[in-house]
Parts: structure tokens; sequence; C-alpha cells
């Protein structure tokens, strides 16, 4: 006996006409010649994996990487706006600096470390 091939969109009408109780089980596997042992494999898969159930598996590695690379792009677009308000900061921090004749290092803590103490012994 040759196996048949269902499309996705056939497989999802039958799983959700049993899900939402328009028909029971066992009226889809009659109406539609498929095994009972069909419909509760599409069942759990459908349950498993909702609405993306029946993709190819090179469809939903796809789905998974275009999800990564969001989240990646969500990450850069957050450093972006990090670096933004560290450069502000920091501006601020030097125009501070000039007027009170402060270098950066002061607000740092740089200048005390590499530069030894007035009345240490060298």
């Amino acid at each position: 006996m040759q196996k048949r091939v269902h499309t996705r969109e056939f497989k999802l009408e039958i799983v959700r006409q049993v899900t939402t109780g328009q028909k029971r089980p066992a009226q889809a596997c009659r109406e539609y010649d498929i095994a009972d042992s069909v419909l509760s494999r599409w069942r759990k898969e459908y349950q498993e994996r909702g609405e993306s159930a029946f993709q190819p598996a090179q469809a939903v590695g796809s789905t998974t990487q275009d999800q990564r690379i969001m989240e990646l792009e969500q990450f850069c677009g957050q450093l972006a706006l990090d670096n933004q308000i560290l450069k502000k900061t920091l501006q601020r921090l030097e125009s501070r600096s000039v007027m009170h004749g402060a270098s950066c290092d002061d607000y740092t803590g740089a200048s005390r470390l590499s530069r030894p103490h007035p009345g240490a012994f060298v």
C-alpha cells in the first residue's frame, strides 16, 4: 500500500476541527479516510507546536534562525543606545573638568593610580 501525503493545510484544518469540537476524532477519520493513529499523531504535533506544526524541518530551522537574528538585532540596538549614553556622559564629565580645571582622570581615579603621591619616596 502506498503512503498518502497530505498538505500542511489539510492537516491543520482537520486538527482544528477536532480541537474546537466541530468534529469528533472518529467522525473526522471516517470523513477524511485517515487512520486514528495518523490523526492522533497530528493532534500531538499540533499540541506541541501549535500553528507552526507540520512545517518541514528546514522551515522550522529558518524560523529559529530568523528569531535569533531578531534577538541579536535588538541586542545590538540596545548596545548602541548604551554607547550613546556613555559618550554623552563622558562629554559632560569632560566639559565639567574643563570648567573646573580637573582632568577626566580625576573622575575615574586613573590619575591617582598612574602618578605617585607628591610626598612618596620613589
